[in-house]
């Protein structure tokens, strides 16, 4: 029973950041969706395409059941699940995603938490491992990454949350006046420190 009620929670956690990461991109212009919005290149789609190969690999492969989606062998990936390429439409990838769902899905609803599966890209003694371990994994992978997302919306228009209905209208005064207390308070301590910092090496 505690193995079905862990599956049911891990399972229902993944579906519920999946579409939170999806929902990172409602309402996004095509050049805001997939340009870099960091140092090293991030951008939503990315994310988006990213996490669904993450999830075609580790529920399809490593389980011995091939995701039917093309993907180029593990030993050969380059990086370029990443980025959305020119001829990849936004729809085109997040049908992919959705159709990596329903794959994942049956991988997860079919096996017990203890099904063995074998993660060749992870370094040994680590490479044989259960479905359980697998899943406690991509949920970390999805998390973080629709973590990164929210703050890359956040940036470009100041939306954040998980879900719709907790989409609320942004009130940019109440914001402004929240993060310059926090900006006081982090001056404060800083000032603080340097203080004390000083007056310790005098001593």
């Amino acid at each position: 029973m505690i193995d079905e009620y862990a599956k049911s929670t891990l399972h229902g956690r993944l579906r519920r950041d999946r579409e939170a990461l999806l929902w990172k991109l409602d309402g996004l212009s095509e050049y805001d969706a997939r340009r870099p919005l960091t140092a090293t290149g991030t951008n939503l789609l990315g994310l988006v395409k990213h996490v669904a190969t993450v999830e075609a690999r580790y529920f399809g492969e490593v389980f011995g059941r091939p995701s039917p989606e093309a993907l180029c062998p593990w030993q050969e990936s380059d990086g370029s699940d990443h980025w959305a390429a020119e001829d990849e439409s936004r729809e085109e990838i997040i049908a992919f995603c959705r159709r990596t769902w329903d794959h994942s899905d049956a991988t997860i609803d079919g096996l017990s938490l203890d099904a063995v599966g074998h993660v060749p890209w992870w370094p040994e003694p680590h490479a044989d491992t259960n479905l359980f371990a697998v899943l406690v994994h991509v949920l970390g992978e999805t998390v973080r990454h629709t973590g990164h997302a929210d703050i890359l919306r956040e940036g470009l228009d100041g939306r954040t949350g998980l879900r719709p209905e907790h989409d609320n209208r942004i009130d940019e005064e109440a914001r402004a006046a929240y993060r310059a207390r926090i900006e006081r308070i982090a001056a404060s301590a800083a000032s603080a420190a340097s203080a004390a910092s000083a007056a310790s090496a005098t001593n």
